[in-house]
């Protein structure tokens, strides 16, 4: 078995991706989407009804947390770690349909990717939808910084509409 595990390890990355290796000699995952990993964790995590879900730091997933927690979407989000090891930890919200039923439902029903990499997406002030007749979200990037839709109409800008929850 260890020598499956070499042989895979080895063509996997020198055979087809010799360029792949940092000045340690470890492997390096290239991230095409951070946003769309963030939202895959969250969702992934409140399936399997975990308490918390952990997320590689940046200051652009740090402010949509801390726009879900705001919303009441997500309990809280705290940084933890220090340099390269830095991430956030999310603490996820669950309802209870019925307190003698001791099944949870998550808050977040619904999350929808709208603007990736290959396709960007931008509104208008005007042409900023509601998402699910109000009850849901949508993260926009403007010039002012990462905001809610509701907050974008009622300042009159526009911008990338990132993601949408429900």
């Amino acid at each position: 078995m260890a020598y499956a595990e070499y042989v895979f390890e080895n063509w996997q990355t020198k055979g087809k991706f010799p360029g792949l290796k940092n000045l340690h000699g470890k492997n390096i995952i290239i991230m095409t989407d951070p946003i769309s990993d963030m939202l895959n964790r969250i969702r992934n995590a409140q399936a399997v009804l975990k308490p918390t879900a952990v997320i590689p730091f940046s200051k652009l997933k740090y402010q949509i947390a801390e726009i879900l927690e705001k919303e009441g979407f997500i309990g809280k989000a705290r940084k933890k770690g220090r340099g390269k090891k830095k991430v956030i930890e999310v603490w996820l919200k669950y309802e209870s349909p019925d307190p003698k039923i001791k099944t949870k439902k998550g808050v977040i029903s619904g999350l929808n990717r709208i603007s990736k990499p290959g396709q960007r997406i931008y509104v208008s002030a005007n042409n900023i939808r509601k998402i699910k007749k109000g009850y849901g979200i949508a993260v926009v990037s403007t010039s002012k910084g990462l905001i809610t839709d509701k907050e974008a109409r009622k300042q009159k800008i526009g911008g990338e509409v990132l993601f949408e929850v429900w």
